[in-house]
């Protein structure tokens, strides 16, 4: 599984129009939402943008190489995260004080809830290809039109956009280069 998932996976190019059933992105946020965070807050949000309607809504918002394979993909997710998660440690990690700590640092709050919602953001990617999806992830986009158009209600916060759907055609292209360890890491 990990040989596929990190060595044989690519980012998507193209997307069939085969639609991603309701249960599948049921199942990909269940498998995504067990994957740690610092003392479980669980900051991500996502907005899956299932409809032709939702993912014509943010067309405006997307950086001109992004729109064809954002509006190509059955879903797009907005990978969002909330900054006042801690409101939920009552459920998540009900540990005395924590709540508090949280609230009175913002700075310590939205450094937890970005970190913490990207890496819930990586999840959901692993989770995608682990359930046979492809993914494109993108950063190309206007974040203040896209959290006033889907997330004001809510309060949350635009982090990135996952294409999602099934892979259509070769899906074997020849990986991008990667750095090796020795550029890449430290072995102290």
């Amino acid at each position: 599984m990990a040989e596929e998932l990190f060595m044989r996976c690519r980012t998507a190019e193209s997307f069939s129009d085969r639609p991603v059933g309701e249960d599948v992105l049921y199942r990909l946020y269940d498998m995504l939402r067990m994957g740690p965070t610092s003392g479980n807050c669980s900051p991500a949000r996502f907005a899956f943008l299932k409809t032709e309607e939702a993912r014509q809504k943010i067309r405006p918002a997307l950086s001109l190489g992004n729109v064809e394979l954002a509006m190509s993909a059955p879903v797009l997710v907005i990978v969002c995260y909330d900054p006042l998660f801690f409101e939920k440690f009552e459920t998540l990690n009900p540990m005395p004080g924590l709540r508090d700590w949280f609230a009175a640092d913002v700075g310590l709050s939205d450094e937890t809830a970005f970190r913490n919602g990207t890496l819930q953001g990586a999840y959901l990617i692993m989770a995608a290809r682990a359930l046979g999806l492809a993914v494109r992830p993108m950063s190309g986009f206007d974040a203040v039109m896209v959290e006033e158009e889907y997330l004001r209600k809510q309060g949350w916060r635009a982090n990135f956009l996952v294409a999602l759907g099934y892979p259509e055609g070769d899906v074997s292209s020849p990986r991008a280069p990667r750095l090796p360890h020795e550029e890449a890491c430290l072995w102290l």
